[in-house]
């Protein structure tokens, strides 16, 4: 018998992993609300403490930053989309860290989530574009350290078929 306990206790280690990984793949393949969805409710979230205030158009200049000529590709090979954004912030600290770090965080950030956009959430209406936004808010800000994006606007946008 005492050759076998620790043959037993691997075999019951080695069970209850497996039982562990097989719960967390099913909650995570089957259970939850859509990527949409929970992207809108974190873009929410994110921003839930800042207030809505009336700013002049000097101080929205302020607290404004753009990314513009955003050249790539989508999920569909076949298309090409030019984007521009502007990122509206809460404090000049936060918008001067911004610019800093605009090119060589901000912008491949965008890039990998354009990289998952298809040209029908793109076409039509703007619900797909205002997932992309809270989708971009949702990356972006966790990014930041001195202060959060409180608004994204698209600028410009163009999509071409090849």
């Amino acid at each position: 018998m005492k050759k076998m306990l620790p043959w037993l206790v691997s075999l019951l280690l080695a069970i209850t992993l497996i039982v562990l990984v097989g719960i967390y793949s099913w909650s995570t393949l089957f259970g939850g609300d859509s990527g949409a969805k929970n992207a809108q409710a974190e873009a929410q979230d994110s921003v839930k403490n800042v207030k809505a205030e009336q700013i002049s158009g000097d101080e929205m200049i302020k607290v404004t930053s753009e990314l513009n000529d955003i050249k790539t590709n989508i999920s569909d090979t076949n298309y090409i989309v030019i984007f521009g954004f502007s990122f509206q912030l809460d404090s000049e600290a936060a918008k001067k860290e911004f610019d800093k770090v605009k090119d060589p965080l901000v912008k491949p950030i965008v890039n990998r989530i354009l990289w998952d956009v298809t040209p029908e959430q793109l076409q039509g209406g703007s619900k797909g574009k205002d997932t992309l936004l809270a989708t971009l808010l949702n990356e972006i800000n966790p990014v930041l350290t001195k202060g959060k994006v409180t608004k994204i606007g698209i600028t410009n946008f163009l999509m071409q078929q090849l």
